[in-house]
This record gives C-alpha cells, structure tokens and sequence, in this order.
C-alpha cells in the first residue's frame, strides 16, 4: 500500500473512531438547572439551530431578533431599584439585545416578567417574529431561554449555539453591549 493510502485510510479510521466516542448530549426533561457551562445537546425540539453561516443567511434575508441571555450580577440600591452589575465588560453580535439572567433553569418572578415583557415589546406582540438565542458556546442558558420562549407560545425560535465565540472565531464583528433594563 503506498504511503498516501496509508495516510488516507489512517485519517479515516482515526475520523471513525473520534465519531464513535464522542458522546452526544442529552436532553433534559425540562430546563437544564446547574453546570450551565457545559457542553449542550444538538437539537433544540421545536426550534432551528444555527451555525454562524446560518446565522448570517437568516440575518441577510429576514430581520430576526437577536437575543443574548449572558448572566450578569445585579443590586439594588437604596431606593430598591434593580441595576445590572456586568461581571466583565460584555461584547456581543451587533443589534443584539441583552436580556441578562432569562437562561437559568429556574427563574425569580421578576426575570421571568421581564424576560416576557421583554419579548412581547421587542416582537411587537408578534408570535411569529425570529428569535435568536445566544450566549457563550457551551452555555445552557440560551438553550434554556429558548426553550422559554417557545413555552411562551413563539414559534420563530432559533438557537445559535456558537455565541459570540463562536461569531468572533469567524472574523465577524462584535459590539459592546449593555444590558436591557429590568
């Protein structure tokens, strides 16, 4: 056998054996509630998962909505108004908007208000308007938020599981963000 067949069925043997090992993420009966930064599943029932060329084609063709969920902290202060406290600055896609904390498995009262408030203003009301959702790769939380926004009765939902690593490992342009608020 010559050299390059080697090297080709070597490359072959090797690419099968990765694929038989590599472990597929489960998915959770409900929102996932711990470990948010951890490998996500592929699928995303009732919703359409993005790659970042995906992305850019439903961004060129129709005018999704584009939803970070990165977790932040938050304070009240004296008067018992709700701030967001950015752990580290946060870059994001352009036009995104970000709707902190809306990805835990479990969320206070007042999250979960905003987090629909939130989506009927910025949809207009609209179930059908194209909600993308994001975060970090590896990040659950914008897995659980989508998942959210479908049990809220939208049906235009999409999951980009690559996030703003993802987008910036493709060269693409980010943007300092601030979070929407509460």
């Amino acid at each position: 056998m010559s050299l390059s067949r080697i090297s080709v069925a070597l490359l072959l043997l090797l690419g099968s054996h990765q694929l038989c090992h590599a472990e597929a993420v489960a998915l959770p009966d409900g929102y996932r509630l711990q470990h948010y930064r951890a490998p996500t599943p592929a699928t995303l029932p009732g919703a359409t998962v993005l790659d970042t060329a995906a992305l850019q084609r439903l961004l060129a063709t129709r005018q999704p909505l584009l939803l970070d969920v990165m977790a932040t902290g938050q304070v009240t202060d004296a008067d018992g108004v709700v701030h967001w406290l950015p752990v580290a600055p946060r870059r994001n896609l352009p036009g995104s908007v970000w709707l902190p904390n809306t990805g835990y498995g479990e969320l206070e009262p007042a999250i979960a208000a905003y987090f629909q408030r939130e989506l009927a203003r910025l949809s207009g009301g609209k179930p059908d308007q194209p909600l993308v959702f994001y975060c970090l790769r590896d990040c659950w939380m914008s897995w659980n938020a989508a998942r959210r926004a479908l049990s809220l009765g939208y049906r235009n939902v999409f999951w980009y599981p690559a996030g703003s690593d993802g987008w910036a490992e493709a060269g693409l342009p980010l943007q300092d963000a601030a979070p929407q608020p509460l």
